[in-house]
């Protein structure tokens, strides 16, 4: 019994700091949201393609905090088992998100500080970013230092929506995306500084899952603002009322914060 209450307040020690930061990634995802419910930016009174994202990804962010929870407070048999969930949930999760991006861009033409391709182009990628970041934890359950570090490079990904809520992003175009992206990358970094203090050195696993959010990123990017990417956008948006509005940035008229 001695044993495992030492085991138990071993794993305590070493996922505090992961239960701490997927707490500080949800808070911010779920303050993003009601801020702009409380300020009447959004609405309710949308297409089923949005609830549906809704109830998944919220849903993931209840499973995430739970799983970093459950691991922390040594319910190892618990943890084990909601993650299970995961490997259906994280595809539902792509399949969601890219779905509704479409729906937003043909609807709406996306949000109007946003340059319409990167919205549509760069915000895919990384969405299918976050799927094969989450996916590789997955298959990394067994090597603790990689699954927990790849995992939170994965939600930080999910942290966009939620930071692009709480800005004032009309004041920042035409770099409201960038922002928006760079941002992100915060918990990570705060990861790697962490491992620095903790261990002395950084983990190969933030180095990977970082890196491969900025190279995403940063070919996304390349391909949304190139003939190709604008030729794209214009295809998924032509003939809708999203086709409506520029695809640069823009102020709509009388706009005021």
């Amino acid at each position: 019994m001695a044993t495992l209450a030492s085991g138990t307040r071993s794993v305590a020690g070493q996922t505090r700091f992961f239960t701490i930061m997927a707490w500080a990634m949800a808070l911010v995802i779920v303050a993003g949201f009601v801020l702009n419910l409380a300020a009447g930016r959004s609405s309710f009174r949308v297409p089923a393609a949005y609830h549906v994202h809704a109830v998944i990804f919220m849903g993931w962010v209840g499973l995430y905090v739970a799983q970093a929870t459950t691991i922390s407070a040594g319910a190892i048999r618990l943890h084990a088992a909601l993650g299970r969930l995961a490997y259906g949930w994280v595809p539902a999760m792509v399949a969601a998100g890219s779905a509704v991006m479409i729906v937003v861009a043909r609807r709406t033409g996306g949000p109007f500080f946003f340059n319409q391709s990167e919205f549509l182009i760069s915000n895919l990628a990384t969405l299918w970013c976050f799927g094969g970041l989450a996916f590789w934890a997955l298959r990394r359950q067994r090597y603790n230092g990689w699954h927990r570090r790849l995992m939170l490079c994965a939600m930080a990904i999910l942290t966009g929506p939620g930071i692009g809520r709480l800005l004032p992003m009309p004041l920042l175009i035409p770099n409201a995306w960038l922002i928006c992206i760079v941002l992100t990358w915060a918990f990570p970094a705060i990861g790697m500084i962490a491992d620095r203090r903790r261990i002395g050195h950084v983990h190969p696993a933030y180095l990977w899952g970082l890196g491969i959010q900025v190279a995403v990123f940063a070919a996304s990017m390349l391909i949304a603002y190139s003939p190709l990417g604008y030729a794209v956008t214009r295809w998924v948006v032509d003939g809708t009322p999203g086709a409506q509005r520029p695809l640069e940035a823009f102020l709509p008229p009388g706009f005021a914060m």
